[in-house]
């Protein structure tokens, strides 16, 4: 790092292999959109040699290569997998979406990678969601790096934002968070602004010079020397602080030159434990250019500094049924246990699963078992439906570009692609038939954005079914709801972008269309006030009639008690017989609603009297009069409408706190209560109707700058404000929805 070249073996034109743990690292990059993680992927694909000058693979094709709707958005929308080799060690190297709403192709990065890659923009800074992920990672001891870009950009500045991601991420611990290379710069350009041209090795004391477009090596310039001692001793600080070994630093206070092979060894244990994060530079290689600025200098740091998988901890397993079973190790002899972190599907390939094998050996053609729990949400409840299936997988293949190239294993600790795993989903564990296994689900965003969809055209309602139940076991972060109440097929995504995504790729991946509608709460109704009336079915139209007559009370009753039926005819008035169709009659007509079509609750229908014929009376007349007689009672008692109230808890940054709480008062809120957590944040819990909350997932997003969240559950239902319910039941005399 920074004191040697290292000789590269990666080749265009093959995949890379490993046979053994100990030649993997699994690094995934994260950063918000616009911060340069796919270019840097393809830099660093070019400087290892898996793509030419012209950032091309052996077909034509580039790295980058998108689908449709990537190329459209102009956006990376879903995670991607790129494997080089650097000096005998194979990277795998993931691409993660910097947008909000795709948070689930990050987490699946996450869940792939031994550690993480931030790439932080020099023009824009940190996010408050990248700051969230960093987080996240510190909480499980993922070891990171940062890499700054754009910084040809003429207000970057190199120094600044290595301070601003002190202040950051170093808010424990500043000086864990520091530089290991400082930018050297060209000649000053008209507009002032002088192009970083090189790099300066703090511990090397050497020049990296990427002027002409290859990397020399050079000693420094004198004017050089004070910023280079300045800055190098507060890095020797920074890592001798976090030594194993314990002598290291009063040698050094006491003046002991300390060599730099012994700091290097140091820095890559500091860094592989996830206690110190060094600041790299890195910019895309010119025209005709072998390498970009810092990219050696990072193929470097993830070789020599980033954890194998060996050193990673294996989730913890159990039996299909939930027996626990010992503790895995990344061993390429030991039984089979890997997971599926993504899950794609192509018209004409059919569906490939991305794969992290924790445990043995995967090879083609092999039987295994499939066993998954589905994924869980933040309050750990499970997503999905459990299942357990054998399978035999197709071919292994690493991507490249377009192509799939073929590989001959995927040992302990490495990511291949697999096809023909028909019933596998995104979460599900792969193992030995003869001893199943199921890993530890991983943890996935709720949805909270309700898309209402309808079938566009009769052709489309056939396909409607199956089209989104393949869209959602592809993408565990949408959910799939049939609301009885409202009728309605509902979508649950993260946000707008991902609900543009999710009816594109119907469109064009399963040939539905479908057309978003406005989305329902289900309301309610009940009886504000006690009411009575009689329900007369009487027809005589020749051979056997119907005659049916019945008198009901109805009463209200508390919040949550549904509805109950009381018999109190005296004297067979009613047979014995047709109580329950009356009973059966009035539920009905509950179930339909009596003043806007929404389902009637919280009530008391008692029976007190009725008529009855010896002929003509039966289970369907009855029917019929205890729904008339429910009828008839709304008709002229007062209805309230009722709607579902949620409990909502935000969690936000203490700056944010007073927008929030305002922002859900003018949704009719009630906040509830606060409470402080750890990170300089506030939970702020709520009761809001839901019917004012469908795009809150969208709104507080925009409200905290991306550090907000938040859950949702369902509390109870109470009546709506007069103003809203009377257009309600405008809406409804209307016919509209």
């Amino acid at each position: 790092m920074g004191d040697r070249t290292s000789a590269h073996t990666g080749a265009a034109g093959r995949a890379p292999e490993a046979d053994r743990p100990g030649s993997l690292r699994n690094v995934v990059l994260v950063g918000h959109s616009g911060s340069g993680k796919t270019t840097l992927v393809e830099a660093l694909a070019q400087a290892s040699g898996a793509v030419n000058r012209a950032g091309r693979v052996e077909d034509g094709g580039t790295l980058s290569d998108q689908d449709e709707i990537e190329r459209r958005q102009q956006r990376s929308i879903q995670l991607s997998l790129v494997p080089v080799e650097w000096d005998g060690v194979k990277v795998n190297l993931l691409d993660t979406p910097g947008h909000a709403d795709f948070v689930g192709e990050l987490r699946a990065g996450l869940r792939a990678a031994d550690a993480a890659l931030f790439v932080v923009s020099a023009a824009d800074g940190v996010t408050g969601s990248t700051r969230l992920v960093w987080e996240e990672c510190a909480a499980v001891g993922m070891p990171r790096a940062l890499v700054v870009t754009h910084l040809e950009a003429s207000r970057a500045d190199f120094g600044e934002m290595t301070d601003i991601c002190r202040r950051v991420f170093g808010a424990d611990d500043p000086d864990a968070v520091l530089p290991l290379y400082l930018p050297l710069h060209g000649e000053e350009r008209s507009d002032g602004h002088a192009p970083v041209a090189g790099l300066i090795g703090l511990l090397s004391q050497r020049i990296f010079d990427y002027s002409s477009g290859e990397r020399v090596e050079r000693a420094p310039d004198p004017e050089h020397l004070p910023l280079i001692a300045d800055a190098r001793a507060r890095l020797i600080e920074g890592i001798i602080a976090e030594s194993e070994d314990e002598t290291l630093m009063d040698r050094y206070l006491g003046g002991e030159d300390v060599e730099v092979g012994t700091l290097v060894r140091d820095l890559e244990k500091a860094v592989a434990r996830g206690v110190f994060h060094p600041v790299l530079a890195a910019a895309p290689a010119a025209e005709g250019a072998r390498r970009g600025l810092g990219t050696v200098e990072l193929l470097e740091l993830v070789t020599g500094g980033f954890p194998t998988p060996e050193e990673r901890e294996i989730p913890p397993v159990t039996t299909p049924d939930g027996r626990p079973r010992p503790p895995l190790t990344c061993d390429p002899d030991g039984p089979l246990a890997a997971e599926v972190v993504k899950t794609s599907s192509d018209p004409y390939i059919g569906r490939t699963s991305l794969v992290r094998v924790f445990s043995g050996t995967l090879r083609p053609d092999a039987a295994v078992h499939v066993s998954g729990h589905g994924l869980t949400d933040r309050d750990g409840a499970f997503a999905g439906e459990p299942h357990d299936v054998d399978e035999r997988v197709g071919a292994l293949t690493s991507p490249f570009g377009r192509q799939q190239r073929h590989l001959p294993k995927a040992v302990a600790g490495d990511l291949a692609c697999v096809a023909r795993l028909s019933r596998a989903e995104t979460g599900d564990t792969l193992s030995d038939k003869g001893a199943p296994l199921l890993m530890e689900p991983w943890v996935m965003p709720d949805p909270l954005l309700p898309v209402a969809v309808e079938a566009h055209g009769r052709a489309d309602e056939d396909r409607l079914s199956q089209g989104l139940a393949r869209l959602v076991a592809e993408d565990p972060t949408m959910r799939l709801e049939q609301n009885p109440d409202t009728r309605q097929v509902v979508l649950w995504c993260m946000g707008e972008a991902h609900r543009d995504v999710a009816l594109e790729r119907l469109r064009t991946r399963y040939g539905v269309r479908v057309d978003a509608v406005p989305h329902r709460v289900a309301l309610r109704e009940t009886f504000a006030e006690p009411a009575a009336a009689r329900g007369r079915h009487v027809k005589q139209s020749g051979g056997h009639g119907q005659y049916a007559v019945c008198e009901i009370t109805v009463e209200p009753l508390p919040v949550g008690s549904g509805i109950e039926f009381v018999d109190k005819v005296v004297g067979g008035a009613v047979p014995r017989q047709f109580v329950p169709s009356v009973e059966k009659g009035v539920r009905a007509q509950a179930a339909r609603g009596v003043a806007t079509g929404y389902p009637l609750v919280d009530v008391r229908v008692t029976l007190v009297d009725g008529k009855a014929h010896s002929v003509d009376s039966s289970d369907a007349a009855f029917q019929t009069a205890g729904a008339l007689a429910l009828r008839e009672a709304a008709s002229g008692a007062r209805i309230h409408l009722l709607e579902p109230v949620s409990e909502v808890r935000v969690t936000v940054a203490d700056e944010y706190v007073g927008a929030v709480m305002s922002d859900l008062s003018g949704r009719r809120g009630r906040v509830v209560g606060t409470e402080q957590v750890p990170g300089g944040s506030t939970l702020v819990r709520a009761e809001v109707p839901e019917a004012e909350i469908g795009r809150y997932a969208v709104d507080l997003r925009s409200l905290s700058h991306g550090t907000g969240r938040f859950s949702r559950s369902y509390l109870r239902h109470e009546p709506v404000p007069r103003q809203a319910a009377e257009r309600i039941r405008e809406q409804a005399e209307s016919g509209v929805a």
